[in-house]
């Protein structure tokens, strides 16, 4: 263990790495990795031999598609860091991590095009209460300077980022920063350790101006600084280092470090930042609810491995873990831990124990989720944390290509739901289809790749098919009669029906006036049976709604009647009666509510009539500055990659909720289209 200003011990850290698509965050987890000696060196994302991104489909789209842990060590303190996705189609990776880790490095660039993906992720930390730190990501590249780059960052950030560095540039290259709280210069070098350098009579000014400006943000919470900042006495530099910790873990500031991660400029700075100002796991207990006295393990993981089976990444928020401990989840179940890893990528360290703080993969839970909390005391404790995936976006109905595998491809599939909770599989009844939905074409197609790589399934993928139902547009009486004679007792019904339509999303309804018992009350239960049969496939090739189908007359013999022959002839009644009935096709529309950045309303606007869309207004989004809530009715079948084209428009962020709000009729050619599809033509 390490100790902090004021002597107070601590435990091992759980530091998560997030950002948008692209920051860096890979790249700044191998260099946080070579330079405290956990590999031998730095790799470059594009030799695919990092740590994190080790997965075939990582490798094949050189994007993180899941969280990557790695634990080291640095001056005496062990943290675990997560690498998580910054594509919002994986997003839902982050959430279990961040609820369980102690503090968040997010990374970031001067690119005004990520503000908005910037700021999805800065108010997720908000909701989670999470303290974060800034790391600016490729100064090295930036052409506007530091300040400018941070105003143009702040919309994205709720409270105010604190910079605590300013570069040092030569002939217009950046070279090294100078550390605002230390005033102290660090001339960069390579892969290695920064050199510390006195400040530059040119860079005095800048230097000043700069850290003056830090100590008025820490003054917002510190009178005592406010006072001595308008005394113009210099404060010392133990308090502001006291300020800039509590502020950091209050949520009250954002602190912002600079660096290259592709260079390993900065990393020192800011894992010095992170083992002195980080909170510990205390902090995350507290913050959590969980109990003390017992111990108390998040699962925020769930990964199944070739060889080793079904490993539970979890965070121990308090207590002890040894391996073989029985634990207890809230239902009364129990789970005994099979192995105890430390993490490096795809690499375990097996250990006998785990103590508070620590974040170990659990060997062989197998009755255990992601999100899960398990602890020492029998029945266990309330669930520390709830997590809600969003709605789908997206979906693909998919079946093996051999028939022989549908029962090992069901399996994988579980076994990837579980890696992945925001992952949904259900089974189309109508379709007979198996419908997988996700968040996004590539979060899908990397679900398709496992399955075809890891798991040796050939796959068969296309999209939904569309709920189309059929009603009629006028009434009609029609006779339906089956008769058959085959020696010994023959076959006998007689119905006649009269179907109307009925008003949009009535359903169907069935009576009867038959009087004097031309249809025997034994048989008319039958005539229903028949026609409910018969709806489940109507003239257009889909199932019949909004029809009501009343029996008026018929006859029958008492030798050869029976239940089967009026079911017959109810159907043979509709058959004939519905085709006189003028059939139409019906498509279920939606209501859709898309989320998207202001600058690029305009764009969702015009796409919407290019689906057959109509728009039913848009506003600012409530308590999101810079974003709009656009409201719009649309056909199911021009939602299926409707989330493609958002996506396109707005940098990657955009999303929608879209829920069933009616069925409308579809004609011409887009019905022709829709039958001929099913296998039906009108």
């Amino acid at each position: 263990m390490g100790t902090r200003a004021g002597g107070r011990r601590t435990g091992p850290k759980c530091i998560a790495i997030v950002g948008p698509f692209a920051s860096g965050k890979t790249t700044l987890l191998e260099a946080i990795l070579a330079r405290t000696g956990a590999i031998p060196r730095q790799s470059p994302v594009s030799s695919g031999n990092t740590v994190s991104d080790h997965s075939p489909e990582a490798r094949a789209h050189a994007m993180s598609v899941e969280a990557t842990f790695a634990t080291t060590d640095f001056m005496g303190e062990q943290i675990t860091f997560v690498d998580c996705p910054g594509s919002i189609e994986f997003a839902f990776e982050a959430e279990p991590v961040l609820a369980a880790c102690d503090l968040a490095v997010v990374v970031a660039e001067a690119d005004e095009k990520k503000i908005p993906a910037l700021q999805l992720i800065m108010r997720k930390l908000d909701d989670l209460a999470i303290p974060r730190i800034l790391f600016l990501n490729k100064v090295d590249k930036a052409i506007a300077g530091v300040r400018e780059t941070l105003k143009m960052l702040q919309p994205a950030s709720s409270v105010p980022l604190l910079l605590r560095q300013i570069p040092v540039r030569k002939d217009g290259i950046v070279i090294g920063s100078i550390d605002l709280a230390l005033e102290r210069a660090y001339i960069y070098r390579e892969y290695a350790e920064s050199q510390v350098a006195d400040i530059a009579n040119d860079d005095k000014a800048r230097e000043l101006e700069a850290r003056f400006s830090m100590l008025e943000t820490l003054a917002d919470h510190d009178d005592h600084l406010m006072e001595q900042l308008l005394e113009e006495i210099e404060p010392p530099k133990d308090a502001i280092f006291d300020d800039l910790s509590a502020d950091l873990r209050a949520g009250a500031v954002t602190p912002v470090l600079i660096g290259t991660a592709e260079k390993g400029n900065g990393v020192l700075r800011l894992l010095k930042a992170i083992r002195h100002d980080a909170p510990d796991v205390e902090a995350t207990r507290k913050r959590l609810g969980a109990p003390d006295g017992q111990t108390v393990v998040q699962v925020i993981k769930t990964i199944h491995t070739a060889h080793g089976g079904k490993l539970s990444v979890s965070r121990v928020l308090s207590g002890q873990l040894a391996d073989a401990a029985e634990l207890f989840l809230s239902n009364g179940d129990t789970a005994k831990v099979s192995g105890i890893y430390r993490m490096l990528g795809k690499d375990q360290i097996k250990l006998t124990s785990a103590k508070a703080g620590d974040t170990v993969a659990l060997g062989k839970l197998d009755n255990v989720k992601t999100g899960q909390t398990l602890s020492s005391a029998k029945g266990g404790i309330r669930p520390l944390v709830t997590l809600e995936p969003p709605q789908p976006v997206f979906a693909f109905a998919l079946r093996p290509k051999e028939r022989k595998d549908e029962v090992k491809m069901s399996a994988a599939i579980q076994r990837l739901a579980e890696e992945d909770p925001s992952l949904s599989l259900r089974h189309n009844q109508d379709s007979a289809e198996t419908v997988l939905s996700g968040h996004g074409e590539m979060h899908l197609r990397v679900v398709r790749e496992r399955l075809e790589g890891k798991n040796q399934i050939p796959i068969e993928g296309h999209a939904p098919a569309v709920p189309y139902r059929e009603t009629i547009r006028k009434s009609a009486q029609q006779r339906g009669r089956h008769k058959k004679q085959s020696g010994g007792h023959g076959q006998f019904g007689d119905v006649v029906i009269e179907i109307k339509p009925l008003p949009r999303g009535t359903g169907f309804q069935f009576s009867d006036t038959i009087t004097g018992g031309v249809v025997p009350k034994t048989y008319i239960q039958s005539v229903e049976t028949g026609i409910r049969d018969y709806l489940r496939t109507g003239p257009l090739g889909f199932p019949v709604v909004d029809v009501a189908v009343n029996l008026s007359d018929g006859s029958y013999h008492a030798v050869d009647s029976s239940d089967m022959a009026f079911q017959m002839a109810a159907k043979l009644a509709m058959k004939e009666g519905m085709a006189a009935c003028s059939p139409v096709l019906l498509e279920p529309v939606m209501k859709v509510e898309i989320v998207t950045p202001s600058d690029a309303t305009s764009k969702i606007i015009a796409l919407i009539p290019q689906r057959r869309g109509q728009i039913l207004g848009y506003d600012a989004r409530p308590d999101w500055p810079g974003w709009d809530v656009v409201e719009a009715t649309m056909p199911q079948a021009e939602i299926g990659d409707l989330i493609i084209e958002l996506r396109s428009a707005t940098a990657g962020v955009a999303s929608y909720k879209a829920a069933f709000d009616h069925m409308a009729e579809l004609t011409g050619r887009l019905a022709d289209e829709a039958m001929n599809a099913n296998g039906k033509a009108a």
